[in-house]
């Protein structure tokens, strides 16, 4: 009988072709790929932010947050599925160019161009929720839960937030090479559903993500009605307080879980030997 899925070994060197094909893109298409992808983790965002919006008070805090987890597995499904370019899976490129199958100007600029789209793809669904007049729904409780999830992200201290960013990568590209292990549609959903579903309901913060959650917030800082609702100071959510207390040392964390631990652990567990082993006595690796 057939295997519905690939062995880590097999999935790892699956790695390489991803990689390359990645690393030849266009980068029109890094750019128009990575801004959908900031656009599907956004849209992600708001069905968690919606479909929590009033169940603290009714359920509790652990309830809320396994559905909050639960909802936002759809971001990655539109990414993987869909096809777009998100820069935290893209950490998985890092083998490619262990390797030299492509180099590391071509994963710079990958990484480049695609975080900042993915950045681009989240402020325009910030624009379009605000739009949408979504904020006010339920008496204003969507706008006040998605201001809170914001003002909760800049009150992390450094070192925590690297900390969450660690293990929320580690997550999401385990999630990644899940569904680059499954052979159908099926094995690839529910490949991607428990680890990103983990992530979230632990509390481990995604760099992209928060390029919507608190971008989010930040908007609705000017809306007199939610910010009563909430209860809360929110005069430290700001741009400042934002990049410097949440993005930085997210993203940093970001890039150790996804490509320092998961990326260059399943280079060295898989494909460094075999490398190793094809290169002859004297000759060195690329």
């Amino acid at each position: 009988m057939e295997r519905m899925f690939s062995t880590p070994a097999e999935t790892a060197k699956g790695l390489l072709d991803v990689g390359k094909a990645k690393g030849n893109l266009s980068g029109t298409n890094m750019i128009l790929l990575g801004i959908l992808a900031g656009v599907y983790i956004a849209l992600a965002a708001q069905l968690a932010t919606i479909a929590t919006n009033d169940m603290g008070a009714l359920y509790g805090d652990g309830l809320t947050r396994v559905v909050m987890g639960v909802t936002f597995t759809l971001g990655l499904m539109l990414v993987v599925i869909a096809g777009a370019e998100l820069w935290t899976g893209n950490n998985l490129m890092v083998p490619a160019a262990y390797t030299g199958v492509i180099s590391w100007g071509q994963l710079l600029k990958n990484w480049l161009l695609v975080y900042f789209s993915n950045f681009l793809g989240s402020l325009l669904m910030v624009w379009l929720m605000a739009a949408s007049g979504l904020w006010q729904a339920n008496g204003g409780a969507v706008g006040a839960r998605a201001l809170g999830i914001a003002l909760g992200k800049v009150e992390i201290s450094f070192g925590a937030a690297v900390a969450r960013g660690i293990l929320c990568n580690m997550l999401v590209t385990l999630a990644v090479i899940f569904a680059l292990a499954a052979k159908d549609i099926a094995g690839k959903l529910w490949g991607m559903f428990f680890p990103i579903a983990a992530f979230v309901t632990s509390g481990f913060e995604h760099s992209i993500a928060n390029m919507y959650f608190v971008p989010a917030g930040i908007m609705l800082t000017g809306d007199a009605k939610i910010v009563e609702l909430l209860g809360r100071d929110v005069s430290g959510l700001t741009w400042g307080s934002f990049i410097a207390n949440n993005l930085i040392p997210v993203t940093l964390g970001n890039l150790i879980g996804g490509a320092v631990i998961v990326a260059t652990g399943y280079y060295l567990i898989y494909i460094k030997p075999s490398q190793t082993k094809q290169t002859p006595a004297g000759i060195g690796m690329r």
